[in-house]
């Protein structure tokens, strides 16, 4: 898959975006309700792509949830207990940075969880997300697909760059050696959780800049979304002024201008 160049990828973004920002001003005034969820290997570019669908959308309306470990009540509580909380109110979207799929992949692989309750996972799930789109909630769920060599390429990348070596973890890594063990696991969680009212929708993403895009296409084309009139905002004219003065700056702690070194 050859790279998509950057002019023509930044500027189909940019409108994507904008369309973006229109859905969720319907999302806004319809009351509707919007999870997403990004899941996949580590290092598919499921934070990138997150990132480019929450860039300009309002934070009070588009929240990204990214859920640590579970503590130790929370272990205790019914497994999706803990993401009921975040899921959305009338006129808001989540989008979830993995997500109750966990169980499917990462616990099933790593030991994190027993056999039975793997086993009540696959069977629990499908339940959980149709009475979740019965409700109303409209469900989106992403699969964010990449080879072994590419996987490997993105995480040498990481390692040498100071600026991005936090991404990695040792659970990372250690996907590496057990390539094979998380494939069989993701085949067995499609089987399971691919149903006709939520189905999966899986994003080659070999080329993140690909992905991008055509993640975004397929989300603003899956929701029922139509424009809203843009409403009429007017600057209203400034008041006289009625003798305010503003105290001198000495008695305040400014920020030093450390932007004067770089000028000249």
């Amino acid at each position: 898959m050859t790279r998509l160049p950057r002019k023509p990828y930044e500027k189909e973004l940019l409108r994507l975006q904008g369309e973006l920002v229109q859905m969720q001003e319907w999302v806004r005034t319809s009351g509707a309700r919007l999870v997403v969820v990004f899941e996949g290997r580590d290092a598919a570019g499921k934070g990138g792509a997150i990132k480019r669908v929450s860039e300009f959308l309002n934070p009070r309306i588009c929240r990204i949830v990214a859920l640590p470990a579970p503590s130790e009540r929370e272990r205790t509580q019914w497994y999706f207990q803990r993401y009921v909380e975040h899921l959305p109110a009338a006129g808001e979207i989540v989008l979830l940075d993995r997500s109750w799929y966990n169980r499917a992949g990462v616990e099933r692989v790593m030991g994190f969880c027993t056999p039975d309750e793997y086993a009540r996972f696959l069977r629990q799930c499908p339940v959980f997300e149709e009475l979740l789109v019965e409700d109303g909630i409209l469900l989106r769920k992403y699969w964010f697909s990449v080879s072994d060599a590419e996987q490997e390429r993105r995480f040498r990348d990481r390692m040498s760059d100071p600026m991005r070596q936090w991404k990695l973890s040792p659970m990372d890594l250690e996907s590496i050696t057990r390539w094979e063990d998380y494939s069989r696991a993701k085949d067995e969680m499609f089987a399971h959780t691919d149903t006709a009212s939520s189905p999966w929708h899986v994003v080659e993403a070999e080329d993140k800049r690909r992905a991008r895009i055509n993640m975004i296409a397929h989300l603003l084309g899956s929701v029922p979304w139509e424009p809203v009139p843009s409403r009429d905002l007017k600057l209203p004219a400034r008041p006289a002024r009625r003798g305010y003065q503003r105290p001198p700056r000495e008695r305040f702690h400014e920020v030093p201008d450390h932007a004067a070194a770089l000028e000249g």
